[in-house]
């Protein structure tokens, strides 16, 4: 006798609860870590760093001592309370990138989300800075955040190249890590600035003006986006996310000046400083 077809699973209707829940979960525990980081910071403010204690932390959040072992590992991992979220999301900006949009755009717009993370809370963000400087333990604690960012950049900017290529000549490794340690120093030089400042000022102008910089110098120097599938296929022999080496690559950017008339070309994915730059340069007088 054959057995009576399986009724397909109806995901539309099962599955969305489901994600819901777990959304809902995230909230309620990146909830209770911030809450746990406030208590944490209070009595930082009031009693001193070392005169805390966790179950002081606990009970000031009206929570018990387990659930603050659920959060943290420790106090001084207390107050940085979102890193681990924000580094996923700016890992989701790495991911969803445009194929073709300049690698160092996206990264200059993944650590965008780590200035969201200090921006969104000023107040918070100026108290934490203060307590970093008196506290060894703590300026530990956010060196070794800092660093998972460098990392995830410098992977994605290595993703670019082929990382199996290290012949002699071939500095794309080099650049891809100098270029990600750039990328978050000027992320960290104007977020210390605006820190400083009491967490006043366009700290988005800044950053965007430190991130021109940053292109500037290395800008032209990393492979512009992925290669298009056409270009791919044309050349099986290459890695599909290295830059090709066997011949000069046509300039992102091209402008002529005939008498009174300059003409410019540009490729989609140049960045609009170098269109810029490009433009400056041709209208010069010769």
């Amino acid at each position: 006798m054959p057995k009576a077809a399986k009724t397909p699973r109806a995901t539309s209707s099962s599955d969305a609860p489901e994600s819901a829940a777990g959304t809902r979960a995230a909230a309620q525990r990146l909830k209770m870590r911030r809450e746990l980081a406030t208590a944490a910071m209070e009595l930082f403010a009031t009693k001193g760093y070392e005169a805390t204690t966790v179950d002081e932390i606990a009970a000031t959040a009206g929570v018990a001592r387990r659930t603050f072992f659920r959060h943290f590992r420790s106090k001084e991992e207390a107050i940085f309370p979102d890193h681990d979220d924000t580094l996923v999301r700016a890992e989701a900006v790495l991911n969803a990138a445009p194929p073709h949009e300049h690698p160092l755009d996206t990264v200059c717009r993944g650590i965008k989300e780590v200035m969201k993370m200090y921006a969104g809370s000023p107040s918070v963000s100026v108290a934490r800075y203060r307590l970093t400087r008196e506290v060894p333990t703590l300026r530990e604690r956010e060196i070794a955040s800092v660093a998972r960012y460098e990392r995830l950049f410098t992977r994605y900017l290595l993703g670019h190249f082929d990382e199996r290529d290290h012949h002699d000549g071939n500095d794309d490794p080099l650049l891809a890590e100098v270029a990600a340690s750039a990328v978050v120093t000027a992320h960290n030089h104007v977020l210390r600035r605006w820190l400083r400042a009491g967490g006043e000022g366009d700290v988005e102008t800044q950053l965007d003006h430190a991130f021109a910089i940053v292109r500037e110098t290395f800008g032209s120097g990393i492979g512009a986006g992925r290669p298009a599938p056409s270009t791919a296929s044309a050349t099986p022999s290459a890695s599909p996310l290295a830059p090709s080496r066997t011949a000069e690559p046509a300039p992102a950017v091209r402008a002529s000046t005939t008498g009174d008339v300059m003409v410019a070309v540009a490729r989609t994915d140049a960045s609009l400083d170098e269109v810029m730059r490009t433009i400056q340069q041709a209208l010069k007088p010769s």
